[in-house]
């Protein structure tokens, strides 16, 4: 079981959902990660959003024309995505143990983004096999970003992974750090309990 299991009992969709449309209700903007994304990949790329939730930003990703496709295990929060945005695929799977069919995968992604503590919420142990996972649906130079806290601060559960440990299961994955930033909008990351960092699929 994993640790989002563990915490919500999969039953948070709608919870969930609602926490972030109060958000941006407020004027907060909730687009960052989107808006990373397009400075990786140009319109029209394929994109996988391994995490997708409730699909807040996969579906701003959509609007600007990307080519997506969204996996989560949560039943309840997949239920919501499908219910805003019935048009897109939202796949169930565990991000562990994928078929690369299931996802549509193809001739592969130009860029996976994994965003809301996607790795800290993992089940213990499988963080190795879910960066393989991910770098093997990646096309030669395609790219991986993923925005995790590290620190109870940014965190709903006790921290678990560092990012030497994460950066070592990438370069496992043969995939090399090319940025870290500090929030979704680039703000540079100088140490501190939340990181985003831009992997990139060697070529060849």
């Amino acid at each position: 079981m994993s640790r989002w299991e563990e915490l919500t009992g999969g039953t948070s969709g709608e919870d969930y959902a609602a926490r972030f449309a109060a958000l941006e209700g407020s004027g907060k903007d909730m687009h960052g990660e989107a808006g990373l994304c397009a400075k990786l990949v140009p319109a029209g790329a394929r994109v996988l959003d391994a995490g997708c939730g409730t699909g807040r930003v996969m579906i701003r990703l959509a609007e600007l024309g990307y080519d997506c496709v969204g996996v989560d295990l949560d039943a309840s929060m997949l239920a919501v995505a499908r219910r805003q945005a019935p048009e897109l695929p939202w796949i169930q799977a565990d991000l562990a143990t994928f078929d690369p069919a299931e996802l549509q995968a193809g001739a592969g992604f130009d860029l996976v983004v994994a965003a809301g503590n996607i790795f800290p919420l993992l089940a213990s142990g499988t963080e190795a096999a879910v960066v393989s996972r991910l770098a093997g649906v990646l096309r030669p130079g395609g790219f991986m970003v993923a925005g995790f806290g590290l620190d109870e601060a940014h965190l709903p559960v006790p921290p678990t992974i560092t990012l030497p440990e994460f950066d070592a299961y990438c370069a496992e994955a043969r995939l090399t750090l090319v940025d870290r930033f500090a929030t979704w909008d680039g703000d540079p990351y100088e140490g501190g309990g939340y990181a985003v960092s831009v992997h990139r699929a060697q070529r060849g």
